[in-house]
């Protein structure tokens, strides 16, 4: 017993200090699945159901994001659901009666998720049916937006098995389902019958289709349809020894269906608002673009009757639905309150377009003058100075290809080109430069001036405007101006030369800037070139559609007849530098479409889950500064390389990449 004492005292020495211990619980791995449903009442594909209440039980603590807007029932209800989350459990309350002999699914999208790290449980949905059957067939696919191959999040997907061209505008679709923060949908529970597929961004809630609303829709009725596969699984024992089954399972088709929404551009026509932003100048906003513009007449004064190109000078927005108005007649600038009859066009009862006749009153309230410095009662007692034309917008740098323009402060009544000079710095000598000129900005024309000339690489040059040379409708001259600037030289700038394949004759080029936006346009030529010069060194990205129509610029679409034009994406970026020249290949379909867009100009950025990483771009995994001839990785598919970023292993063909659905 002796023996045993001291080794009993240390054992027990040794407990207290670990107990007396401060430190930090050593967890098990991170919690990355998301929650498992483990019961539902009633239970999943039951038959003959009655109740217009359910419950669904999950493996853990759950909670719901946005359920509002990202749960949907399909038969379409007329009044939404209530649903609601309570620890492991989701509780749904129909508020409309269910209809006998249908089959109802109750999608949840990607609105589940775990209560501690949030991993979502995406593509859920609890299925039944009132009746002795049963429907099972799915529809899936993927909806972006047709102008900038956007994702489309949180986007209405519809199936019509009415195939009327008018069942969007006047029905409740059968079938409905919400896109995730990819874009992707599933439309579950279908008859083996033709569907009529659209999306829609239904503003209102009311499941149709307005004029104002954004929208996709297909070419041709689809019907779903299931194929048997086998499947491989890996199975692990106790020892942790793994082996390869496989099994039967069943893949519903088709699962690539690709929308591509638009909006029509639809806007009511109708005098939005009016305004008289300064003394001198009246401002007309109208709700659409307008092919006719408003007719404007003085109602009293001195110009009473008179139409208003008698008594001002108009300018109009490149859109035309914008108009701005300087006063030209002193009397009514001076005047505080102007009555004026507008005559335009509006949409009637029946969206027609009818002319209609408002009496308007613009105000303007002087500010009221604040109290003056005695230093500006001083100044008061000097002669006033006169007021003056501002002449405004000439840089130092001046672009090689491109007119030099300026900026005025007020329209123009008259210029005086004698005394305008453009001079060139030969040696150490100003010489006039000859045959050039200048005229109005075709921009701004009230506003904005441009001086054409081709210009001398290099050349500096200076652009001189003597005193009161320049008089402006309101009698305002302009001071004296002397700018001068320099002209760029070729080695300030790159050429690209795109080398397409798989386009036409009509296809068109645009590069876009680190935001996306575009910067410049060019068709591709018979050979399927397109070639951009004069480029500032710096980081695009690139665009191209088939401008089907020939106009010059990306086209909408129309509902149920006209598809917009179609899109791809270069995938990767373009990093220019000063007098490079590069020859650049293209194969608009060497990617699936919803893989080429670069992650750099995404909008529509997925959620990133804890911890995760978000794909590369292309151009960050195989870079090259020179770029080469192939920008693609010849050893990996456009559809693998969409699985790899994205955990998916199903492949697909074609413009879109395929979900998979077993």
């Amino acid at each position: 017993m002796r023996r045993l004492l001291p080794t009993i005292a240390s054992a027990a020495a040794l407990l207290l200090a670990a107990c007396a211990s401060v430190g930090r619980p050593e967890g098990g791995p991170r919690d990355v699945l998301p929650p498992e449903p483990v019961r539902s009442n009633p239970a999943q594909g039951e038959r003959n159901v009655k109740r217009t209440s359910f419950t669904i039980t999950f493996d853990e603590n759950i909670a719901l994001d946005d359920a509002f807007n990202k749960v949907v029932i399909s038969p379409v209800q007329t009044d939404p659901p209530q649903v609601s989350a309570n620890g492991r459990r989701i509780t749904v309350n129909l508020r409309d009666s269910l209809e006998p002999d249908r089959t109802y699914t109750v999608d949840f999208g990607d609105a589940i998720k775990d209560l501690n790290e949030g991993n979502v449980l995406d593509g859920f949905a609890l299925e039944f049916s009132t009746g002795d059957n049963i429907d099972t067939l799915r529809i899936s696919g993927r909806v972006m937006e047709a102008s900038s191959l956007e994702p489309a999040q949180g986007m209405l997907v519809a199936a019509y098995a009415n195939t009327a061209d008018s069942a969007i505008r006047t029905l409740k679709p059968d079938r409905i389902a919400r896109t995730n923060q990819y874009g992707q949908f599933t439309l579950r529970n279908l008859a083996d019958r033709d569907y009529r597929i659209y999306a829609l961004n239904d503003l209102n809630r009311d499941y149709h289709w307005d004029r104002s609303e954004d929208v996709a829709f297909l070419d041709t009725l689809i019907r779903p349809y299931v194929t048997t596969v086998w499947v491989t699984d890996t199975l692990y024992d106790s020892l942790r020894e793994d082996s390869i089954v496989q099994r039967e399972g069943r893949r519903y088709l088709p699962n690539d269906v690709l929308l591509t929404w638009f909006n029509e551009g639809y806007r009511a026509q109708y005098l939005r608002d009016y305004s008289r932003p300064e003394r001198r100048k009246i401002q007309l906003l109208l709700g659409a673009p307008a092919d006719t513009l408003p007719t404007v007449r003085a109602i009293s004064g001195p110009r009473a009757g008179e139409s208003a190109d008698r008594w001002s000078l108009a300018e109009y927005s490149p859109a035309r639905d914008s108009i701005v108005m300087w006063l030209t007649d002193t009397a009514m600038v001076a005047n505080d309150s102007l009555q004026l009859s507008v005559t335009y066009q509006k949409p009637d009862s029946l969206d027609r377009l009818v002319w209609s006749t408002d009496t308007l009153r613009f105000f303007f309230r002087s500010p009221r003058p604040r109290k003056k410095s005695k230093k500006e009662q001083e100044a008061d007692t000097l002669p006033p100075s006169l007021a003056l034309l501002e002449i405004s917008g000439i840089q130092q740098s001046q672009e090689l290809n491109q007119p030099l323009r300026m900026g005025l402060s007020q329209p123009l009544r008259s210029l005086d080109t004698a005394a305008v000079r453009l001079e060139m710095l030969v040696d150490t000598l100003w010489k006039p430069v000859k045959q050039w000129h200048i005229e109005p900005d075709p921009d701004k024309p009230l506003l904005g001036l441009m001086v054409q000339q081709k210009w001398q690489p290099g050349g500096k040059y200076r652009f001189a405007v003597d005193s009161a040379a320049w008089v402006s409708v309101y009698g305002e001259h302009n001071r004296p101006l002397e700018s001068t600037f320099t002209v760029k030289t070729q080695e300030d700038y790159s050429t690209l030369h795109f080398h397409l394949t798989g386009a036409d004759s009509t296809a068109m080029v645009e590069l876009l800037n680190s935001s996306g936006a575009p910067v410049a346009s060019v068709a591709a030529d018979a050979a399927g070139t397109a070639t951009f010069r004069y480029l500032a060194p710096g980081t695009y990205y690139a665009r191209m559609y088939f401008d089907t129509d020939r106009d010059g610029k990306w086209s909408t679409g129309i509902l149920d007849s006209v598809q917009p034009e179609e899109v791809a994406y270069f995938p990767k970026k373009l990093d220019l530098k000063k007098n490079w020249e590069i020859e650049q290949s293209w194969d608009i379909y060497a990617l699936p479409v919803d893989a080429q867009k670069p992650q750099a100009i995404l909008k529509n950025k997925p959620k990133l889950k804890r911890g995760e990483e978000r794909p590369r771009d292309e151009e960050e995994e195989d870079e090259d500064p020179m770029f080469g001839t192939d920008p693609y990785n010849p050893n990996r598919t456009g559809n693998q390389r969409y699985n790899q970023a994205h955990g998916r292993g199903n492949t697909g063909s074609g413009r879109f990449q395929r979900n998979g659905n077993f």
